[in-house]
């Protein structure tokens, strides 16, 4: 049973200048685990803290056997957010993970995802690393706040064949 009841989700935020890439960090996590019962643990790993593709990894792992559900590069209001290479390494730290348990894990983006385009990057990124079954919304997300009014944009100009003023969409 969850700490509090009838919640489907939990979001852990790990600070590494607080709990450093050791021992520490899984259990910290391992006890939001617990404590989460059948609820969602997400975790937010702020990937920019971390100083080397190599902790992304590792941080990735950690958090994978400590029992996180879901893995998140960032919270999308650090420094440094979402980025090819780190959501690269953190997918194939779940492909690892899923080869050796045969459980999946989630993956989430967040941060500096602003087009489009950049979604649909990210889109073939996890279809190419994870596979077609990652790409539903149990095992993939955008945190993406500012994509939907670029999004509406690119509707609006394959519709229309020209651009939008600001005024002409709801999003803007």
């Amino acid at each position: 049973m969850a700490i509090l009841e009838n919640i489907s989700q939990a979001t852990l935020i790990i600070s590494f200048d607080d709990v450093p890439l050791s021992p520490a960090l899984y259990e910290e996590i391992h006890l939001c685990r617990a404590a989460c019962g059948e609820a969602h643990l997400k975790t937010i790993l702020a990937t920019g803290e971390l100083g080397s593709l190599d902790n992304v990894y590792k941080a990735s792992m950690i958090a994978m056997m400590a029992g996180s559900d879901f893995i998140k590069t960032s919270t999308g209001k650090e420094v440094e957010n979402a980025t090819f290479p780190v959501g690269i390494v953190m997918m194939r730290a779940i492909r690892d993970y899923y080869w050796k348990t045969g459980y999946k894990v989630g993956f989430k983006p967040a941060g500096g995802i602003r087009t489009a385009k950049e979604a649909i990057t990210w889109l073939m990124l996890v279809k190419e690393e994870l596979g077609v079954e990652w790409l539903t919304p149990e095992l993939f997300r955008l945190g993406a706040s500012s994509l939907l009014g670029d999004i509406e944009q690119q509707i609006f100009y394959h519709v229309t064949g020209s651009y939008a003023c600001q005024h002409e969409l709801a999003m803007a």
